[in-house]
């Protein structure tokens, strides 16, 4: 089934229509919905997914917009689709890479044998701002520190699956993963009545059975909380929504206090203690008795009771030693050291500035590559080389001279893309996925997850604080 008029970017890999414009097996009913109704009736349906999305007050916030800080969150009609055969793999990769990941934590924070046996300089660790020594020799339950990961992926000209970055520390995301699935069904009752589309409803209930397996009390019911610095934060909604979900208290540091090693919810019934704290908070800003003595959100004594083991904090104080870009690019020696596996999903070729000759090479070549601070999110910091001033490539290779561990360096890739609404037409523009993965006792990973959409034609970048937004991804079985 040809789509027409609807052609993607040369040399991209398309996510719903192949090379000629044929549908692809998993977007058959997508497409045939499309060319059934036309773009008329998919600007009527954006219209009304506009609607419930305003109704339902699902929203994000952009600090750089000081005129209008909450805004609606941004999703677009078309879905993207994904075969359920492609996604196996990806999930078993994605679930691989959080084993190694949170081995590596454990080891960095207690033996530190990967060091000793030269796989990863101890310099890149130990010098790490991220590196906090205040866990040191500590191991949290099953040695896991990253509990909840958003992993970022991208497809390349081939359609092959690459990883882009980890998120190791607070990522986000995920409320709108389930939110726009809920928006969806209400306006394309017939298309998920037609299709076998992998669900994701049971997040909520995974993410509370894997923080429940924190807890260091044996009780059936463990008290969790989920700890927020408040409302002006930019993923608010997203805080309030998963406590909602999960039937657990959202709590800012004051409601929160520790006595004799041990954490308390402040309530109308008097102090309850806490087992389980999913926090929302900033590593350094979590006790200012330990790291940030400024910090206003915070909750003193906290560490204190974490390593006497009293309360389980996720994701643990101290993970984001591999939420690093620099690290990043150390994952695949990282899994075949710990796992003895070879990676089932690849990098993006990737180079260290630090390295001298991989720093020349970079300096030599800025018209052709991204460059990426180590340490910023999203999508701040970044150099898209081929679209930067000459201006601009000079400013970024003046501050990679003066700091080179804090930079990194990849090609230009050519992001898949799917068709998206633009001014009731359907073009093509690039995105992302950032799948959710959990572990604790158990492993588990989102069907699909949260794809990112470039609204902006050409751009490369998906952040919603950057002008991207959002669609809903289907894991779906051929033919259905």
């Amino acid at each position: 089934m040809a789509l027409d008029p609807y052609r993607p970017y040369p040399g991209c890999y398309d996510e719903l229509v192949d090379g000629n414009g044929v549908a692809r097996p998993q977007a058959l009913s997508v497409a045939r919905f499309i060319m059934q109704n036309g773009a008329e009736e998919l600007a009527r349906r954006q219209a009304e997914l506009d609607r419930t999305i305003s109704a339902m007050g699902v929203s994000f916030t952009v600090y750089s917009d000081s005129q209008n800080i909450d805004r609606a969150w941004p999703l677009d009609v078309v879905p993207r689709t994904i075969a359920a055969s492609d996604w196996q793999r990806t999930s078993d990769g994605l679930k691989q890479r959080l084993q190694a990941l949170n081995l590596f934590i454990n080891d960095l924070y207690n033996d530190q044998k990967i060091l000793k046996d030269g796989i990863v300089p101890s310099e890149l660790v130990l010098k790490s701002k991220n590196f906090l020594a205040p866990c040191q020799g500590f191991e949290p339950a099953y040695k896991v520190w990253a509990n909840i990961c958003g992993t970022d992926l991208v497809r390349d000209g081939e359609g092959n699956f690459l990883v882009l970055e980890d998120n190791l520390r607070v990522p986000s995301g995920v409320s709108y993963m389930l939110e726009n699935r809920t928006v969806m069904k209400r306006v394309f009752p017939e298309l998920f009545a037609k299709s076998t589309i992998g669900p994701v409803d049971d997040y909520p209930a995974q993410l509370w059975n894997m923080l429940a397996s924190l807890s260091p009390q044996d009780e059936e019911t463990p008290r969790v909380v989920v700890l927020t610095p408040g409302i002006y934060n930019s993923a608010y909604f997203e805080h309030s929504f998963l406590a909602q979900q999960m039937g657990c208290p959202l709590a800012e540091n004051n409601d929160l206090y520790v006595d004799d090693d041990r954490v308390y919810l402040r309530t109308l019934h008097g102090p309850q203690r806490v087992d389980v704290i999913y926090r929302r908070i900033d590593d350094t800003f979590i006790d200012p008795q330990v790291f940030r003595k400024d910090s206003a959100l915070g909750i003193p004594g906290l560490i204190g009771a974490w390593r006497a083991g009293n309360v389980a904090i996720a994701n643990a104080p101290g993970s984001g030693v591999a939420d690093d870009k620099v690290i990043y690019a150390f994952v695949p020696e990282i899994i075949r050291y710990y796992l003895k596996q070879d990676p089932l999903i690849d990098n993006v070729p990737t180079y260290l500035c630090m390295d001298d000759k991989e720093r020349d090479h970079v300096l030599a070549n800025l018209d052709k590559l991204v460059v990426k601070p180590a340490n910023e999110s999203g999508g701040y910091g970044i150099l898209i080389g081929p679209r930067a001033t000459d201006e601009e490539r000079a400013q970024c290779a003046a501050a990679i001279r003066e700091n080179p561990r804090n930079f990194i360096a990849q090609p230009t890739l050519n992001l898949s893309t799917a068709p998206t609404l633009c001014d009731d037409l359907l073009e093509p523009r690039h995105l992302d996925l950032r799948p959710f993965i959990l572990q604790g006792e158990s492993l588990y990973c989102t069907n699909g997850g949260l794809s990112r959409v470039a609204l902006r034609r050409g751009s490369l970048v998906v952040n919603s604080s950057q002008g991207g937004g959002s669609k809903d991804t289907w894991i779906i079985n051929h033919g259905s």
